[in-house]
């Protein structure tokens, strides 16, 4: 379970989830373009408050338990650990819920990407401890 930290698509996952729902009240999408300063200030601000690196992997450990829920079929559980997502995404700050925001619209399967998801990967080797 833990490999599945160090995995990419997880990563956007993750974000993605959190902020989903702050995202979808925003009246305007925002239009900016994700950049690698950005990304390095989110995981510096992350990784550098334990207390906000624990919410992070706690994130990561409820994303694993709504894709338990989604192969269940089991809407309801996967809706209630949305919500906790929620609540924990909105503890991690402003420049993660705006980080998330701009990921929403990058493929994790594009260059882009792919290079974010490899700057994520200290977080989530943080959380594999």
């Amino acid at each position: 379970m833990r490999e599945a930290f160090v995995n990419p698509k997880l990563i956007f996952a993750v974000l993605v989830i959190a902020a989903a729902p702050v995202c979808a009240r925003a009246q305007k999408p925002s239009a900016a373009k994700v950049t690698k300063a950005d990304v390095q200030k989110v995981v510096q601000l992350i990784s550098g408050d334990k207390a906000k690196t624990e919410i992070y992997c706690n994130i990561g450990k409820l994303n694993e338990q709504i894709a338990e829920a989604d192969e269940t079929k089991d809407a309801k559980k996967a809706a209630e650990l949305a919500a906790q997502i929620e609540a924990l995404g909105k503890k991690l700050g402003p420049e993660f819920t705006a980080l998330v925001d701009r990921l929403q619209d990058v493929d994790p399967e594009s260059e882009d990407g792919k290079q974010i998801g490899s700057m994520l990967e200290p977080l989530d080797k943080l959380c594999a401890r």
